[in-house]
């Protein structure tokens, strides 16, 4: 098989070039710059120069290929319109020119903030969730619908919250464990269904390879939900630290995260956290079933919770992080 990938710089896409070259996938990767991509490089990866702007790159990138991979995306934006431009201008664009053409099959990662928060004590599948409650899941959204637009032959895949080495988002989780306090949103019982992104690879892979994905849209998470409170415990496990958990009212969260993403904007950032992200942080939970992956495809998260966060420690300390 011949793929294309975007996003393969980042956490997910790296993980996933690593997956596909291990079973002798031939990899091209869209980069911004290949001076700056050892690891692609290192992994034999075609680098094709450019942006999700550029109608050139992205013809290079898919000629020939059998699948492509979109994984690129924005998780952080100014605003509800750069969110847009982003994930669903940047997802019309690669599907478009995978239609033109003519691979046999677009994976696109997408997020499970489309299919929106858990009640709790439940698991939502791929159809009965309430829908997206920030900026970011309704432009994901709005990519799925890109995507299905161009006609191109598509399969979906929604991960929940993603982890494992080279990520930065946990990171902070982490430092807060190694310095013996993690503050918990609301009251720390949120539930949350989580992936190794070693496991996310696999699923995607095997979404682009079976016939009864094409068309279909899934989840791909553990099967094992975690609470917040739980969740700082094997974080703080894994850093060798028994942490004090300080509980952070609902009120006092919103408020917070409302000042620090004004100032971020006022300051010409994007913040990763801010009044509209709240709505996700303070939600009852974040629970899928990816029972409908494991149906189609065999895929099952194999990485226990514990076993994922030590690896993950232990890269952050390689990689001089933590």
């Amino acid at each position: 098989m011949k793929a294309a990938l975007t996003g393969g710089t980042g956490f997910v896409g790296g993980h996933l070039a690593e997956a596909l070259v291990a079973r002798g996938t031939a990899v091209g990767a869209l980069v911004r710059s290949p001076a700056r991509c050892e690891r692609l490089r290192a992994l034999g990866c075609r680098l094709v120069e450019g942006v999700l702007e550029d109608e050139a790159a992205l013809a290079a990138l898919v000629k020939g290929r059998d699948v492509v991979f979109h994984v690129a995306g924005l998780v952080a934006a100014r605003s509800a319109g750069a969110f847009l431009r982003a994930n669903r201008d940047g997802a019309r664009r690669v599907a478009e020119a995978a239609a033109r053409e003519g691979v046999s099959r677009l994976v696109l990662v997408s997020s499970l903030a489309v299919t929106g928060p858990s009640p709790r004590g439940r698991a939502v599948d791929e159809a009965s969730g309430p829908g997206p409650v920030s900026a970011y899941g309704r432009s994901k959204r709005a990519g799925e619908e890109a995507v299905r637009a161009t006609g191109v032959p598509f399969t979906i895949v929604r991960p929940p919250a993603v982890y494992g080495p080279r990520d930065r988002a946990f990171l902070t989780l982490f430092r807060a464990a190694r310095r013996g306090v993690v503050p918990l949103l609301g009251s720390g019982e949120q539930e949350l269904t989580l992936v190794h992104a070693r496991d996310l690879a696999e699923a995607l892979v095997l979404a682009a390879s079976c016939e009864a994905t094409r068309g279909r849209v899934y989840h791909a998470g553990h099967e094992t939900p975690v609470t917040q409170q739980r969740l700082a415990a094997a974080v703080g496990a894994a850093v060798g630290r028994r942490v004090r958990c300080v509980r952070l009212p609902a009120p006092v969260v919103g408020g917070v995260l409302g000042a620090a993403g004004l100032v971020a904007r006022l300051l010409g950032g994007a913040p990763l956290l801010d009044g509209d992200k709240a709505r996700e942080l303070l939600a009852p939970g974040w629970v899928c079933s990816s029972a409908a992956l494991e149906r189609d495809t065999g895929w099952v998260a194999e990485t226990p919770l514990d076993e994922g966060l030590a690896g993950t420690a232990r890269a952050y300390r390689d990689a001089g992080w933590l």
